[in-house]
Protein backbone atom coordinates (compact mmCIF):
# COMPACT_ATOMS: atom_id res chain seq x y z
CA UNK A 1 0.00 0.00 0.00
CA UNK A 2 1.14 3.69 -1.25
CA UNK A 3 0.18 6.56 1.31
CA UNK A 4 0.45 10.67 0.42
CA UNK A 5 1.33 13.37 2.14
CA UNK A 6 -0.90 15.70 3.55
CA UNK A 7 0.35 18.70 5.58
CA UNK A 8 2.09 16.56 8.29
CA UNK A 9 0.28 13.80 7.93
CA UNK A 10 0.59 10.59 5.45
CA UNK A 11 -3.00 9.41 4.50
CA UNK A 12 -3.58 5.87 2.88
CA UNK A 13 -6.42 5.03 1.49
CA UNK A 14 -8.12 1.47 0.64
CA UNK A 15 -8.70 -1.04 3.86
CA UNK A 16 -6.17 0.72 5.78
CA UNK A 17 -8.63 1.69 8.40
CA UNK A 18 -9.10 -2.45 9.17
CA UNK A 19 -4.99 -3.32 8.27
CA UNK A 20 -3.01 -0.76 10.09
CA UNK A 21 -5.84 1.15 12.91
CA UNK A 22 -8.15 -1.69 13.87
CA UNK A 23 -5.47 -4.51 13.69
CA UNK A 24 -2.74 -2.60 15.18
CA UNK A 25 -3.73 0.95 16.59
CA UNK A 26 -1.85 2.77 13.66
CA UNK A 27 -2.89 6.30 12.88
CA UNK A 28 -6.13 7.48 13.51
CA UNK A 29 -9.52 6.96 11.09
CA UNK A 30 -10.81 8.78 8.18
CA UNK A 31 -13.92 8.75 5.70
CA UNK A 32 -13.84 5.88 3.77
CA UNK A 33 -11.65 3.52 5.82
CA UNK A 34 -8.63 5.77 4.72
CA UNK A 35 -6.30 6.35 7.83
CA UNK A 36 -3.78 8.95 8.85
CA UNK A 37 -0.59 8.32 9.90
CA UNK A 38 1.85 10.28 11.76
CA UNK A 39 5.08 11.01 10.36
CA UNK A 40 6.84 8.56 12.29
CA UNK A 41 4.38 5.96 12.03
CA UNK A 42 4.96 6.37 8.68
CA UNK A 43 8.32 5.67 9.12
CA UNK A 44 7.96 2.52 10.87
CA UNK A 45 5.68 1.00 8.24
CA UNK A 46 8.08 1.89 5.88
CA UNK A 47 11.31 0.67 7.52
CA UNK A 48 9.06 -2.98 8.33
CA UNK A 49 7.87 -2.92 4.63
CA UNK A 50 4.01 -2.97 5.94
CA UNK A 51 4.06 0.15 3.62
CA UNK A 52 4.85 0.22 0.08
CA UNK A 53 5.83 3.91 -0.53
CA UNK A 54 4.90 7.69 0.34
CA UNK A 55 4.60 9.66 -2.63
CA UNK A 56 7.34 7.57 -4.09
CA UNK A 57 9.76 7.65 -1.46
CA UNK A 58 10.81 4.34 0.00
CA UNK A 59 12.37 4.42 4.05
CA UNK A 60 15.76 5.95 3.14
CA UNK A 61 13.89 9.10 1.04
CA UNK A 62 11.13 9.48 3.12
CA UNK A 63 13.07 9.48 6.56
CA UNK A 64 15.71 11.86 5.19
CA UNK A 65 12.72 14.10 3.78
CA UNK A 66 11.13 14.47 7.39
CA UNK A 67 14.23 16.29 8.84
CA UNK A 68 16.42 15.70 11.95
CA UNK A 69 13.67 16.15 14.28
CA UNK A 70 11.85 12.49 13.31
CA UNK A 71 15.34 10.88 13.77
CA UNK A 72 15.10 10.39 17.52
CA UNK A 73 11.41 9.52 18.02
CA UNK A 74 11.48 7.34 15.11
CA UNK A 75 14.18 5.24 17.14
CA UNK A 76 11.85 5.93 20.07
CA UNK A 77 8.78 4.53 18.57
CA UNK A 78 10.79 1.60 17.20
CA UNK A 79 11.71 0.02 20.11
CA UNK A 80 8.46 0.38 22.27
CA UNK A 81 6.98 -1.16 19.01
CA UNK A 82 8.84 -4.03 19.42
CA UNK A 83 8.19 -4.06 22.62
CA UNK A 84 4.82 -5.20 22.18
CA UNK A 85 3.12 -1.35 22.61
CA UNK A 86 0.41 0.51 20.84
CA UNK A 87 1.44 4.02 20.95
CA UNK A 88 -0.33 7.18 19.50
CA UNK A 89 1.33 10.76 18.54
CA UNK A 90 0.24 12.95 21.91
CA UNK A 91 -0.93 15.77 19.87
CA UNK A 92 -4.48 17.24 18.77
CA UNK A 93 -6.90 14.52 16.65
CA UNK A 94 -5.21 11.30 17.71
CA UNK A 95 -5.86 11.70 21.96
CA UNK A 96 -7.44 13.78 24.58
CA UNK A 97 -5.72 16.06 26.25
CA UNK A 98 -2.56 16.27 24.27
CA UNK A 99 -0.10 17.85 26.50
CA UNK A 100 2.86 19.88 25.28
CA UNK A 101 5.81 17.95 27.28
CA UNK A 102 4.94 14.65 25.65
CA UNK A 103 5.48 13.18 21.93
CA UNK A 104 3.50 9.77 22.25
CA UNK A 105 0.70 8.27 24.51
CA UNK A 106 1.68 4.48 24.91
CA UNK A 107 -1.35 2.65 26.20
CA UNK A 108 -0.51 -0.77 28.61
CA UNK A 109 -0.43 -4.41 26.30
CA UNK A 110 -3.49 -5.50 24.88
CA UNK A 111 -4.96 -2.56 24.80
CA UNK A 112 -4.99 0.60 21.86
CA UNK A 113 -6.11 4.06 21.04
CA UNK A 114 -9.60 2.97 21.05
CA UNK A 115 -9.13 2.37 25.31
CA UNK A 116 -9.26 4.98 27.48
CA UNK A 117 -5.94 3.25 29.48
CA UNK A 118 -2.64 4.91 29.54
CA UNK A 119 0.36 3.65 30.54
CA UNK A 120 2.99 6.12 29.82
CA UNK A 121 3.03 9.71 28.20
CA UNK A 122 6.74 10.00 26.82
CA UNK A 123 8.88 12.35 25.98
CA UNK A 124 11.40 12.02 23.85
CA UNK A 125 15.18 14.30 23.91
CA UNK A 126 18.79 13.41 22.71
CA UNK A 127 21.10 12.80 25.59
CA UNK A 128 22.59 17.04 24.98
CA UNK A 129 18.95 18.38 24.72
CA UNK A 130 17.88 21.03 27.62
CA UNK A 131 15.21 19.39 30.17
CA UNK A 132 13.20 22.09 32.06
CA UNK A 133 12.72 21.26 35.56
CA UNK A 134 9.55 21.90 35.76
CA UNK A 135 8.07 19.95 32.80
CA UNK A 136 8.76 17.14 34.74
CA UNK A 137 6.41 14.87 36.50
CA UNK A 138 3.75 13.43 34.70
CA UNK A 139 6.24 11.75 32.25
CA UNK A 140 8.72 9.53 30.66
CA UNK A 141 11.87 10.84 29.61
CA UNK A 142 13.19 8.53 26.38
CA UNK A 143 16.68 9.48 26.14
CA UNK A 144 18.53 8.66 23.33
CA UNK A 145 22.14 9.08 23.61
CA UNK A 146 24.79 9.54 20.79
CA UNK A 147 25.06 5.72 20.04
CA UNK A 148 21.26 5.62 19.27
CA UNK A 149 20.46 3.38 22.71
CA UNK A 150 17.91 4.53 24.57
CA UNK A 151 17.31 5.10 28.46
CA UNK A 152 14.08 5.48 30.12
CA UNK A 153 13.18 7.83 32.76
CA UNK A 154 10.64 7.90 34.72
CA UNK A 155 9.20 11.37 36.34
CA UNK A 156 6.42 11.58 38.90
CA UNK A 157 5.06 14.06 41.44
CA UNK A 158 6.45 12.62 45.07
CA UNK A 159 4.17 12.85 48.44
CA UNK A 160 7.09 12.92 51.12
CA UNK A 161 5.81 11.85 54.10
CA UNK A 162 6.96 10.10 57.70
CA UNK A 163 5.86 9.87 60.91
CA UNK A 164 9.19 11.30 62.66
CA UNK A 165 8.41 13.79 65.67
CA UNK A 166 9.56 14.54 68.58
CA UNK A 167 9.01 17.43 71.15
CA UNK A 168 11.41 19.94 71.20
CA UNK A 169 12.82 21.62 73.75
CA UNK A 170 13.71 25.66 74.27
CA UNK A 171 16.20 28.01 75.25
CA UNK A 172 19.00 25.33 75.06
CA UNK A 173 22.45 27.10 75.06
CA UNK A 174 24.48 26.76 71.71
CA UNK A 175 27.29 29.28 69.88
CA UNK A 176 27.70 29.73 65.74
CA UNK A 177 31.65 28.49 65.17
CA UNK A 178 32.68 28.77 61.37
CA UNK A 179 30.07 26.72 59.73
CA UNK A 180 28.49 24.81 62.18
CA UNK A 181 26.61 25.39 65.72
CA UNK A 182 27.66 23.64 68.93
CA UNK A 183 25.09 22.75 71.21
CA UNK A 184 26.39 22.41 74.95
CA UNK A 185 24.91 19.32 77.06
CA UNK A 186 22.00 18.65 74.94
CA UNK A 187 19.34 17.61 75.52
CA UNK A 188 18.06 13.86 74.51
CA UNK A 189 15.12 15.16 72.56
CA UNK A 190 17.58 17.04 69.74
CA UNK A 191 19.46 14.28 68.72
CA UNK A 192 18.78 10.70 70.33
CA UNK A 193 15.10 10.77 69.49
CA UNK A 194 14.82 13.64 66.55
CA UNK A 195 18.18 12.40 65.37
CA UNK A 196 19.42 16.55 65.07
CA UNK A 197 23.12 17.30 65.12
CA UNK A 198 26.07 14.97 64.91
CA UNK A 199 28.11 14.62 68.74
CA UNK A 200 31.17 15.74 68.92
CA UNK A 201 32.32 12.60 70.02
CA UNK A 202 30.28 9.64 69.39
CA UNK A 203 32.57 7.67 71.57
CA UNK A 204 30.67 8.44 74.42
CA UNK A 205 27.74 7.06 74.19
CA UNK A 206 26.31 7.39 78.58
CA UNK A 207 26.68 11.13 77.65
CA UNK A 208 26.88 13.57 74.81
CA UNK A 209 28.68 16.63 76.01
CA UNK A 210 28.45 18.49 72.52
CA UNK A 211 26.13 18.31 69.56
CA UNK A 212 27.26 19.72 66.26
CA UNK A 213 24.44 21.26 64.09
CA UNK A 214 24.58 21.70 60.48
CA UNK A 215 23.66 25.00 59.91
CA UNK A 216 20.41 24.63 58.12
CA UNK A 217 19.44 22.55 61.08
CA UNK A 218 20.82 25.39 63.10
CA UNK A 219 18.47 28.18 61.05
CA UNK A 220 15.19 25.79 61.97
CA UNK A 221 15.88 24.94 65.16
CA UNK A 222 16.66 29.56 65.77
CA UNK A 223 13.47 29.56 64.37
CA UNK A 224 11.63 27.40 66.57
CA UNK A 225 12.56 28.88 69.74
CA UNK A 226 14.99 25.65 70.63
CA UNK A 227 18.61 27.34 70.54
CA UNK A 228 19.46 30.16 72.80
CA UNK A 229 22.67 31.25 70.72
CA UNK A 230 25.21 33.62 73.01
CA UNK A 231 22.57 33.60 75.81
CA UNK A 232 19.49 34.73 73.08
CA UNK A 233 16.92 33.51 72.05
CA UNK A 234 15.16 36.47 69.79
CA UNK A 235 15.04 37.41 66.11
CA UNK A 236 18.51 39.22 65.62
CA UNK A 237 20.48 36.31 66.99
CA UNK A 238 18.38 33.53 64.81
CA UNK A 239 18.71 35.70 62.13
CA UNK A 240 22.57 35.98 62.58
CA UNK A 241 22.33 32.05 61.61
CA UNK A 242 20.49 32.36 58.83
CA UNK A 243 23.31 35.58 57.22
CA UNK A 244 25.90 33.22 58.09
CA UNK A 245 24.62 30.55 56.33
CA UNK A 246 24.06 32.97 52.78
CA UNK A 247 27.52 34.05 53.59
CA UNK A 248 28.58 30.64 53.14
CA UNK A 249 26.01 29.16 50.64
CA UNK A 250 24.52 32.43 49.09
CA UNK A 251 21.13 32.27 48.02
CA UNK A 252 21.18 28.12 47.82
CA UNK A 253 20.80 28.73 51.74
CA UNK A 254 17.34 29.69 51.98
CA UNK A 255 16.06 27.44 49.21
CA UNK A 256 17.61 24.04 51.60
CA UNK A 257 16.22 26.01 54.65
CA UNK A 258 12.79 26.15 53.07
CA UNK A 259 12.99 22.37 51.59
CA UNK A 260 14.45 21.29 55.21
CA UNK A 261 11.70 22.87 56.98
CA UNK A 262 9.05 21.40 54.87
CA UNK A 263 10.83 17.81 55.21
CA UNK A 264 10.54 18.42 59.05
CA UNK A 265 6.73 19.46 58.94
CA UNK A 266 6.09 16.43 56.91
CA UNK A 267 7.77 14.12 59.42
CA UNK A 268 10.88 13.05 57.89
CA UNK A 269 14.29 13.79 59.03
CA UNK A 270 16.81 15.47 56.62
CA UNK A 271 20.04 14.76 56.96
CA UNK A 272 23.12 15.88 55.19
CA UNK A 273 23.58 13.99 51.31
CA UNK A 274 26.99 15.25 50.66
CA UNK A 275 28.22 11.83 50.11
CA UNK A 276 25.99 11.18 47.46
CA UNK A 277 26.17 14.28 45.76
CA UNK A 278 22.69 15.42 47.12
CA UNK A 279 21.40 18.10 49.21
CA UNK A 280 20.05 16.05 51.74
CA UNK A 281 19.22 12.02 52.59
CA UNK A 282 16.03 11.37 54.60
CA UNK A 283 14.52 9.27 56.95
CA UNK A 284 10.91 8.46 57.02
CA UNK A 285 10.73 6.67 60.28
CA UNK A 286 12.90 8.03 63.29
CA UNK A 287 11.88 6.53 66.74
CA UNK A 288 15.61 7.10 68.32
CA UNK A 289 19.17 7.00 66.68
CA UNK A 290 19.96 3.53 68.27
CA UNK A 291 17.25 2.16 65.94
CA UNK A 292 18.42 3.92 62.79
CA UNK A 293 17.34 2.39 59.89
CA UNK A 294 18.73 3.20 55.80
CA UNK A 295 17.74 6.45 54.64
CA UNK A 296 15.20 6.16 51.66
CA UNK A 297 15.37 9.20 49.93
CA UNK A 298 17.86 11.65 48.28
CA UNK A 299 16.69 15.15 47.22
CA UNK A 300 18.63 17.70 45.86
CA UNK A 301 16.84 21.46 46.09
CA UNK A 302 16.83 23.05 42.78
CA UNK A 303 15.33 26.65 41.40
CA UNK A 304 11.95 25.97 39.71
CA UNK A 305 13.55 27.46 36.52
CA UNK A 306 16.60 24.85 36.98
CA UNK A 307 17.40 23.25 33.42
CA UNK A 308 18.81 19.59 33.60
CA UNK A 309 21.05 17.75 31.31
CA UNK A 310 19.69 14.26 30.42
CA UNK A 311 23.34 13.69 31.43
CA UNK A 312 23.08 14.73 34.86
CA UNK A 313 19.77 13.47 35.73
CA UNK A 314 21.39 9.74 34.37
CA UNK A 315 24.07 9.97 37.05
CA UNK A 316 21.89 11.32 40.28
CA UNK A 317 19.05 8.52 39.31
CA UNK A 318 22.40 6.05 39.03
CA UNK A 319 23.69 7.46 41.94
CA UNK A 320 20.52 6.82 44.18
CA UNK A 321 19.60 3.16 42.34
CA UNK A 322 23.16 2.26 43.41
CA UNK A 323 22.30 3.30 46.72
CA UNK A 324 18.72 1.62 47.16
CA UNK A 325 17.22 4.89 47.70
CA UNK A 326 14.70 7.43 45.48
CA UNK A 327 15.79 10.42 43.49
CA UNK A 328 13.95 13.51 44.59
CA UNK A 329 14.17 17.25 43.30
CA UNK A 330 12.38 19.94 45.31
CA UNK A 331 12.11 22.50 43.08
CA UNK A 332 11.91 25.92 45.14
CA UNK A 333 10.21 29.18 43.23
CA UNK A 334 10.33 33.13 43.55
CA UNK A 335 9.70 34.26 47.85
CA UNK A 336 11.18 30.36 49.03
CA UNK A 337 7.77 28.53 47.91
CA UNK A 338 8.52 24.65 47.02
CA UNK A 339 6.98 24.58 43.58
CA UNK A 340 6.94 20.92 43.33
CA UNK A 341 8.73 17.57 44.57
CA UNK A 342 9.83 15.20 41.35
CA UNK A 343 10.59 11.79 41.67
CA UNK A 344 12.56 10.42 39.19
CA UNK A 345 13.94 6.57 38.63
CA UNK A 346 15.01 4.49 35.63
CA UNK A 347 12.22 2.47 34.31
CA UNK A 348 12.17 -0.51 32.08
CA UNK A 349 9.24 -0.75 29.72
Amino acid sequence: MDGRLRDDEVVVGGDARQRYYDSSGYGRPLEANSVALSRVEAAYLLFKGDLDGVDGMGFREFLADAGDEIATRFLVYADLRDRGFYLSPAREGWVDAPRSNADFVVYPRGKGPWDDSVLYRVRVVGERADVPADRLGDVVLAVVDEESEITYLETDRADLRGSSATDLPAGVPADLLDDRVLVWDPPEELHHRGFYGQPLDDRDRDRDRALQLSLVEAAYLADEGVLSLGGRTDDPETETVREHGREVEGERFDRRLRVYRALRERGMVPKTGFKFGSDFRTYADVESVEELGHSECLVRVLPTDHIFSPRDLALDVRLAHGVRKRMIFALVGPNEEITDWISVGRLTP
